[in-house]
């Protein structure tokens, strides 16, 4: 396992509190068990395991980060769905190398945002193999233009937020 250049961040424990109580919707958290197991988990960067009690909320990272920084993302606030543990957890585990969610093959769009939250450009990619190496790339990419603040990683298939990198 190739290790990461960039750091892929978890939506942070004072959000993840937030939400198991009301998510940035507006709805009550309502958790469960996923008996199968797969889908990722956003707190901790890894898919659910079978039988872990987890939740589906709504979450808008854009807007979290807007408010921690005092700006207003306007239009390109948005929100959608995110599975999380229903209770407090560990977060990603400390020896954890790689970027998560990384099947070769699927597709990601790589969101890039300005310091005033607002789109700058983005980028449609293939996760290679090996997906550290295409990751890494395509951060590289986005960071060379002195304007990016942050980038969001979402799935092409669903629109999910994946995770999200901040400028080094």
């Amino acid at each position: 396992m190739t290790a990461t250049t960039y750091a892929p961040l978890p939506i942070a424990p004072t959000a993840l509190k937030e939400l198991r109580t009301t998510d940035d919707a507006g709805r009550p958290c309502l958790p469960y068990v996923d008996e199968e197991g797969g889908d990722p988990l956003r707190c901790c960067l890894r898919p659910v395991a079978p039988g872990e009690n987890i939740a589906l909320v709504s979450y808008a990272p854009l807007r979290r980060w807007a408010a921690e920084t005092g700006v207003n993302p306007g239009a390109y606030d948005e929100q959608g769905p995110v599975f999380i543990h229903a209770q407090e957890c560990e977060g990603p585990a400390a020896d954890s190398a790689a970027y998560p969610f990384a099947r070769p093959g699927a597709l990601r769009t790589l969101r890039r945002y300005n310091a005033d939250g607002r789109i700058v450009g983005g980028r449609l990619m293939e996760i290679p193999d090996p997906a550290t190496h295409g990751f890494d790339a395509a951060f590289a990419e986005a960071f060379a233009d002195p304007e990016v603040a942050l980038v969001h990683v979402r799935a092409v298939e669903y629109g999910c937020f994946h995770f999200e990198v901040r400028r080094p």
